[in-house]
């Protein structure tokens, strides 16, 4: 396994390009089953989650190409049962379900495994699935999906405890573009990443209203064809290169964002005493480290609310902002697994219930810390900029899920970092 040292203290200067959404990637990926002809997809980010999806795909029959972010994928004849071993290693492979389901009319998918960050149940998939008419068998760790004489359109609610589901939305809106009638999803995530599955699938055909909105009107079709297609810019990727610049920079500039998507974070590192600037097209953006910086209170919500996965980033930054902060996770109460690292690095944090109280110290110190999850070990890099000596982070296999080279980009702007074997 690999890790990553940081040696702290460089000031980060120059411009980087974001690269396209992992999490809009994954459905897009999987929606090209729903066709036998050609889908061409760009701005695939290099990140080990899109390669297990790309894997998945390949598995079940399509023929996939893949280059300098472009993939190409043709599901000409496919199978309706997806490896378990390729499955349990990402949970968001269960998006393969919905597609397979519409075009076979069966599907077996492996239940996914918990999560580090708590449970994450597909309840909701599954509820929408059965409102469309599917059954659903479970054995041996395996679910079973069936709908002989096709999906039918329905009103499905996907409200869930902690807001609408992601995934769940994705998942019932593939099923439903070959549906036989209307199918209306009430209590819809809204994210960015689900109205650009929603635009790639109307270039396929479907016809998709309400993406992006609480309420998604799909009418079904009887065929979906090939497009071309162009994944938006990461969000969160986006969001953690402001939070670093806001560390540890001088004038540090993004470009490929979208300053829609970024307003909850904006407002929050701007909030904190940062500057960020954006072009007029709002495509690109320079973060200032402020002069004057202050504590704030930050809590997680469903889009366009504070995402949760900038909560553990945005800890990270606060760790060393002059006054006290206020971190509430109502998404994943228990995504703090990150704290304890960065107390071994100095930070005064407290954690209780779902709610981070942190404490801004002058600076942090290296330490040997460990990542826990995705978002996690992002944070502990962020801190590792700024702190008093070299810090190794272990289990950088979490980063690479979902960050495209981030220790190139980070060299980039003048960080000093190096990836070496962890033996």
């Amino acid at each position: 396994m690999d890790k990553l040292v940081v040696h702290g203290g460089s000031t980060l200067r120059g411009a980087i390009n974001i690269s396209g959404s992992k999490n809009a990637s994954l459905p897009i990926l999987a929606a090209a089953l729903l066709t036998e002809e050609d889908c061409i997809i760009r701005r695939v980010p290099d990140v080990s989650d899109t390669n297990y999806m790309i894997q998945i795909i390949s598995a079940l029959g399509a023929d996939v190409e893949r280059s300098s972010g472009t993939v190409r994928i043709t599901c000409a004849d496919i199978m309706d049962e997806a490896p378990y071993e390729l499955v349990r290693r990402m949970r968001a492979s269960v998006c393969v379900m919905g597609p397979l389901l519409a075009r076979k009319g069966r599907c077996v998918v492996s239940l996914p495994g918990g999560c580090v960050i708590g449970d994450r149940p597909i309840d909701l998939h599954l509820r929408g699935f059965e409102a469309l008419g599917a059954k659903i068998e479970f054995e041996g760790g395996n679910i079973t999906l069936t709908a002989p004489d096709g999906l039918r359109g329905a009103e499905i609610d996907l409200r869930g405890t902690h807001g609408p589901t992601v995934l769940g939305t994705d998942n019932v809106m593939m099923a439903a573009t070959l549906a036989e009638g209307i199918t209306v999803i009430e209590s819809a995530a809204a994210e960015p990443e689900v109205l650009d599955l929603a635009n790639f699938l109307n270039s396929m055909g479907a016809k998709i209203t309400g993406a992006g909105t609480r309420r998604i009107v799909i009418e079904g079709v009887k065929k979906l064809h090939g497009v071309e297609h162009t994944v938006i810019p990461d969000r969160i990727e986006a969001g953690t290169f402001m939070a670093a610049a806001a560390l540890a920079g001088e004038g540090v500039t993004l470009h490929r964002v979208c300053r829609d998507h970024m307003k909850a974070i904006t407002a929050a590192i701007e909030l904190s005493g940062h500057r960020v600037e954006f072009n007029e097209s709002g495509c690109s953006c320079t973060i200032h480290r402020g002069d004057v910086l202050q504590g704030v209170e930050i809590t997680t919500a469903p889009y366009a609310g504070y995402p949760t996965d900038m909560q553990a980033q945005m800890t990270a930054l606060l760790a060393t902002t002059p006054g006290i902060s206020v971190i509430k996770d109502t998404i994943f109460p228990q995504r703090f697994m990150h704290c304890a690292e960065l107390k071994r690095m100095g930070a005064d944090i407290k954690v209780d219930n779902g709610t981070a109280v942190v404490r801004g110290v002058a600076q942090l110190s290296a330490a040997p810390v460990m990542a826990s999850d995705l978002r996690a070990s992002a944070a502990l890099v962020l801190a590792a900029l700024t702190a008093k000596g070299s810090t190794e982070i272990s289990r950088l296999y979490h980063i690479d899920r979902g960050y495209e080279h981030i220790d190139e980009k980070l060299l980039m702007l003048g960080a000093n970092v190096e990836r070496v074997k962890d033996r």
